[in-house]
């Protein structure tokens, strides 16, 4: 359909359409709300041609002009009164003999009457004839789409292109045409070339081909850009436009490799001062890849202490090798005493403040759930608290961190009272309703089962994502499994062992677990204790225990909530702790192919790529 300022108007591609009789509209001579242009265009749109092609003329006599001459030959040529839309082209032709876009008019007049050679003949005309004018470029171009001719509007915008000596490449507009087609790969290199003509409009094709990648169900539009801005990069090494594509296209395609290596490349290139690699590394630690920020960061040290994110480099590499100990397996004692070490000394030069508080709240919690020091843990945050301008987002961050320090070592009445003062004062922020979880859990820990999953229940329409979900998947938990009349002893065992996991008691926690096995044969939340099992023993560094025991969550339970998760956790020990490519790349494949809408179907679907080889490094 063709959008018009009245209304639609159907495109023609050169075949008749069957019209039939629509209900004729009465006409109100003397109706004054009611004129022959809103009568005109009703008929048009019931495909009344012929009433419509009389309101029309009448129309058009008064005021000959593109609108009223467009809708009159088209009902002329719905009414196959062929003669008369010839009469109306050729007059109006005379009107603007310069515009090649009624040579179009004629021609498609000519084609609908069956005579198709001659039609194609003023075609060629047209195209042959067209002026050096980007306005009649365009209005040619867009005669041709009208008639469904899009292979001669192709050929008018690059005949354009060569007669405007490139000033104007009209590459969204062969972009427009190539995707509706479903010319993927020509899109992408209209889009590719547009950038090349004018680097101004990077931020442009960024955001067209994010809305071209984000109906991709087979991956090939993916492909094709990849390999388009491949090759761009390689045949123009000086084209800093093509590597701020790729630095973009690898952001979003969560290729953090790739990513730094076009951001280092961009760094030393542009003489940046190191913000690329900054927010690289910001981005990557919140996907987890810690290794390509922690590299990042080493990038910026090297720059020397001249270079205005040293500092910031120096206190976040040390805060992102915390994240990857206490996110990975259990560390060994004296890698953390080490650490520990690391986080004095950089406290000692940059002193307790405001700029380090990240680096305040990392020490507390490793000496409180690590190093079993838990005064100074203690210590250093009320320290921290009884700073003075201690923002209140700050402080409700410390106070977090103390409740889960004063849980850790039993003080559940303290903490309690410390979630509930962050959720008074943040309700409505991420940070608030985090401590309202964290107190959900805590209630969870005690036994306290219907306070618990009332307090998960109002949280699923938390405005975070991963409090939402978390808050689903505890209110399900106890949903499941919580009955008054006949015990919830397989649950209480089940809320021990995950406050020991807390604790990082592992073995303890692990022996809890077992227990459920010895007291059930079944019960609704065997799922829940393989699962807790299998992330136990993974932090423990038993990959190949959690592996089997994640295998049965699968194989039992495939529709269960949990099937999903435990296939992605499968996928990232075979990829991350035990080198099996083919085995990661089979169990992100199930996942995207049996769970296209869970919430690990997009990620899953990237890591296959990469691990596959789609994105070369």
């Amino acid at each position: 359909m063709v959008f018009l300022s009245a209304g639609f108007l159907p495109v023609l591609h050169g075949q008749d359409r069957s019209t039939g009789t629509p209900p004729a509209l009465p006409f109100r001579q003397n109706a004054p709300t009611e004129s022959n242009e809103q009568l005109a265009l009703q008929f048009f749109q019931s495909r009344d041609y012929e009433k419509a092609a009389e309101l029309y003329e009448k129309l058009y006599e008064k005021r000959p002009g593109p609108f009223y001459y467009t809708y009159y030959l088209y009902s002329l040529i719905e009414t196959k009164d062929f003669d008369r839309a010839e009469k109306l082209v050729r007059e109006q032709r005379r009107q603007d003999p310069d515009a090649m876009r009624y040579l179009v008019d004629l021609g498609y007049v000519t084609y609908r009457g069956g005579d198709t050679e001659k039609a194609r003949k003023m075609y060629e005309e047209a195209v042959r004839k067209m002026p050096a004018q980007q306005q009649q470029i365009n209005e040619l171009a867009n005669a041709f789409i009208m008639r469904g001719e899009n292979d001669y509007a192709i050929r008018v915008y690059r005949k354009g292109r060569e007669l405007l000596n490139g000033s104007y490449p009209f590459s969204l507009e062969l972009a427009s045409i190539f995707e509706r087609t479903g010319d993927i790969k020509n899109t992408i290199e209209e889009y590719l070339e547009l950038i090349s003509v004018n680097e101004s409009y990077l931020k442009t094709v960024e955001d067209k081909l994010q809305n071209l990648l984000a109906n991709d169900p087979d991956n090939t539009r993916n492909e094709e850009v990849r390999k388009a801005l491949l090759t761009r990069v390689q045949k123009n090494p000086d084209r800093e436009v093509y590597s701020e594509l790729m630095w973009w296209y690898s952001i979003q395609q969560k290729d953090f490799g790739m990513a730094l290596i076009q951001a280092k490349s961009l760094d030393r290139r542009l003489k940046e001062n190191g913000q690329r690699l900054v927010s690289l590394a910001q981005v990557a630690v919140s996907n987890e890849q810690y290794e390509v920020a922690e590299e990042a960061y080493r990038y910026i040290l090297a720059k020397g202490k001249n270079d205005p994110y040293f500092d910031l480099a120096r206190t976040e590499l040390l805060n992102t090798r915390y994240l990857r100990y206490v996110n990975g397996p259990l560390p060994l004692s004296e890698e953390l005493v080490k650490l520990e070490k690391e986080f004095l000394d950089e406290l000692a030069v940059s002193g307790y403040n405001y700029a380090t508080i990240t680096l305040i709240l990392d020490l507390a919690h490793l000496d409180a759930f690590y190093l079993n020091k838990p005064d100074e843990a203690t210590l250093i945050m009320n320290k921290t608290l009884e700073m003075p301008d201690l923002k209140p987002e700050m402080k409700a961050r410390c106070k977090t961190e103390l409740a889960d320090i004063l849980l850790f070592y039993g003080d559940v009445w303290e903490a309690t009272l410390l979630y509930q003062q962050v959720y008074k004062d943040f309700k409505y922020d991420v940070i608030g309703q985090t401590a309202k979880f964290k107190n959900a859990k805590l209630s969870f820990y005690i036994g306290e089962f219907k306070w618990a999953k009332a307090q998960a229940d109002v949280l699923k329409a938390a405005t975070s994502k991963l409090i939402s979900n978390d808050a689903m998947a505890l209110s399900l938990l106890i949903g499941e499994n919580f009955d008054a009349d006949s015990g919830t002893v397989a649950l209480n065992l089940y809320a021990r062992a995950d406050l020991l996991d807390y604790k990082n008691q592992s073995q303890e926690a692990l022996a809890t677990l077992d227990s459920i096995l010895l007291l059930f044969d079944e019960h609704p939340i065997m799922d829940e204790m393989f699962f807790r099992k299998a992330l136990i023993l993974l932090k423990t560094g038993k990959a190949q225990e959690a592996d089997s025991l994640l295998g049965l969550v699968v194989s039992i339970f495939p529709d269960g909530f949990l099937a999903d998760s435990a296939l992605m956790k499968r996928a990232e020990i075979r990829e991350r702790w035990l080198n099996d490519k083919e085995g990661a790349m089979k169990y992100y494949r199930e996942i995207f192919e049996k769970y296209p809408g869970g919430v690990y179907a997009v990620d899953a679907r990237q890591r296959y790529r990469i691990l596959r080889g789609d994105i070369v490094h």
